[in-house]
């Protein structure tokens, strides 16, 4: 039987963008919406049926860094004539306690919907964290 993996080694690749080191990644769900079908004549029960795939947006979160890249491709956003050009193939890699990869789930054109940091506190001496949520269209995952 395997040993469950870590949850605190994990590396986000996003195309075109180099600075994109995480602290936190949430938000990984798909669900399958269920078609009811009532068939004439038949009172015994209703036939259930998988209807469409849904995936809830992503959420990554870091400390804040001396880069403006990430504001920047969710600016790009709101002012592109293109905005398909804007979506990005991108992966969040889970390792193992050796650093190696184990599982690797790949959204299909995502992009950023939402950026946001929190208030400054003077008399506080926390890191200062960004938040990052994206849409994507899919994901597929992939065992190493």
């Amino acid at each position: 039987m395997p040993d469950p993996l870590p949850g605190f080694r994990f590396i986000v690749e996003i195309a075109g963008i180099q600075d994109a080191q995480f602290l936190e990644c949430s938000g990984f769900e798909t669900k399958l919406d269920v078609e009811e079908y009532k068939e004439g004549g038949l009172n015994d029960f209703v036939h259930k049926l998988p209807g469409r795939q849904s995936y809830t947006n992503v959420t990554l979160k870091r400390g804040v860094v001396n880069s403006i890249e990430l504001w920047d491709w969710l600016h790009r956003l709101s002012t592109a004539a293109a905005k398909s050009e804007e979506k990005k193939n991108m992966s969040v890699v889970l390792c193992n306690g050796k650093g190696e990869e184990q599982l690797r789930w790949n959204l299909i054109a995502a992009f950023p919907v939402k950026w946001s940091v929190p208030s400054m506190q003077s008399e506080q001496s926390s890191i200062y964290v960004e938040s990052l949520e994206l849409a994507y269209q899919e994901f597929t995952l992939q065992q190493r």
